[in-house]
């Protein structure tokens, strides 16, 4: 069981709100719980709060570690997983608009190679 507080509605606007400034279009969103490692170190998981969703073959997830830390990556399968190179935000409009400038960039290099 988390200790974790769930995402806000205030949170989860923020979410759709920057989703759909970027899709320009409703892009669904899905709330879910996840298993982390908060410290790579760490051996245990623990379960935290995520917010999910998709655009084609992408994936991404925003993990609320606690009431004001959060942590993001996308992915395009198991072994195609990316960051942003910081393991935590303290502001989820920031983490949410660096994952998706980097998702964007990576996206952007893969189509030109």
């Amino acid at each position: 069981m988390t200790t974790t507080p769930d995402f806000t509605d205030y949170e989860i606007k923020i979410a759709h709100d920057t989703l759909k400034e970027r899709y320009r279009r409703d892009v669904p969103v899905q709330l879910a719980d996840v298993e982390v490692r908060l410290h790579l170190e760490d051996r245990v998981l623990v379960e935290r709060p995520a917010i999910y969703w998709e655009d084609g073959k992408c994936h991404f997830v925003v993990i609320k570690l606690d009431k004001a830390r959060f942590h993001s990556q996308f992915y395009y399968g198991l072994h195609q997983q990316y960051g942003t190179g910081r393991t935590e935000y303290d502001d989820l409009f920031e983490c949410i608009m660096t994952l998706l400038k980097l998702q964007a960039d990576y996206q952007a290099k893969e189509e030109a190679d």
